[in-house]
């Protein structure tokens, strides 16, 4: 019967802590997976040997007795384990343990491991290793996708190909520009029979022709013609809701901001809004009658003679 060195088995530190096993473990055995090796004598041989060596590096009595037994396991297996007196497996006890304790049913691994580690093993040790297959997470994916500013701020369905099989994605009013969304089990299946990965879904808001996002506000110009910005008046303005009236008070200058309270972009993942801030932009009459000419020529001398 050969000695197991679990710890070059799979590739690690005899000093590794218990998450540098398992990252190792979980690692070697997505690579070495009869799954993904179909008719692979050798790569199957190499998943028995890494599940082997986790079964009792990831598991802290186990790892203990091993590390205790260490090079000595010789001398104990002629003993018929006799000389097992300091040799404990995590319960506090000075009894010496007979050689029926450490040998058991078969647990599917090498003799080396029924000798020490299989005493009334077997089953428990098969439930143990689908758990921790159940833990192999398959892998994440990643994609993207490019929407409107429209579409970011009313949601909208997507469909995606990835991986052969399209998606249909609803995505939430309010996403921004460069957030990723994570879609719980769209990634790898795990090659383990565990749960799958995560889509991680990269989102591009393309530029808006009329309107700019600073956060969940919009900001955008607003045309006021000379006559409404001096008495008073309301302006159409095509928001994503439909068009509204804005209100222009008389006197209103060139540049001032009008705020117009949650008419701005859904805050993601909320029932709340952000503000549209319209910048007043100031508009002289394309085409003028003499008429017209006359009557601000008066009003410019009223105006001078206050």
């Amino acid at each position: 019967m050969d000695y197991k060195d679990y710890y070059k088995i799979l590739g690690v530190d005899r000093k590794a802590t218990a998450d540098q096993i398992k990252k190792q473990y979980r690692k070697l055995a997505v690579k070495y997976h009869p799954d993904k090796n179909p008719g692979n004598k050798a790569a199957e041989d190499r998943f028995k040997e890494i599940s082997e060596a986790y079964e009792v590096l990831g598991n802290a009595e186990k790892r203990k007795k091993y590390d205790d037994l260490g090079s000595n396991w010789k001398q104990y297996e002629q003993q018929g384990f006799e000389g097992f007196g300091g040799f404990r497996g995590g319960r506090a006890s000075g009894r010496q343990r007979g050689y029926e304790e450490f040998f058991g049913g078969s647990s599917g691994f090498s003799d080396f491991f029924d000798a020490f580690f299989g005493g009334g093993f077997g089953a428990k040790s098969q439930r143990s290793r689908h758990r921790q297959s159940q833990n192999v997470k398959g892998q994440d994916l990643s994609a993207t996708i490019s929407l409107s500013l429209q579409e970011a701020y009313t949601g909208s369905e997507q469909l995606i190909s990835l991986n052969g099989q399209r998606l249909k994605l609803k995505i939430k009013p309010g996403v921004k520009d460069g957030q990723t969304l994570r879609i719980k089990g769209k990634g790898q299946q795990s090659p383990l029979g565990g749960e799958p990965g995560d889509l991680l879904l990269k989102v591009h808001v393309k530029p808006h022709a009329g309107m700019v996002r600073d956060g969940d506000d919009l900001i955008a110009d607003l045309p006021v013609d000379i006559y409404t910005a001096a008495l008073g008046g309301k302006v159409p303005f095509k928001t994503f809701k439909g068009v509204v009236q804005v209100p222009v008070k008389a006197g209103q200058q060139n540049g001032s901001i009008l705020r117009l309270k949650e008419m701005g972009m859904p805050v993601y993942g909320s029932t709340s809004f952000g503000n549209l801030l319209l910048k007043v932009q100031l508009r002289l009459p394309d085409k003028m009658t003499e008429a017209e000419r006359d009557l601000l020529r008066q009003a410019a001398v009223l105006h001078a003679h206050q």
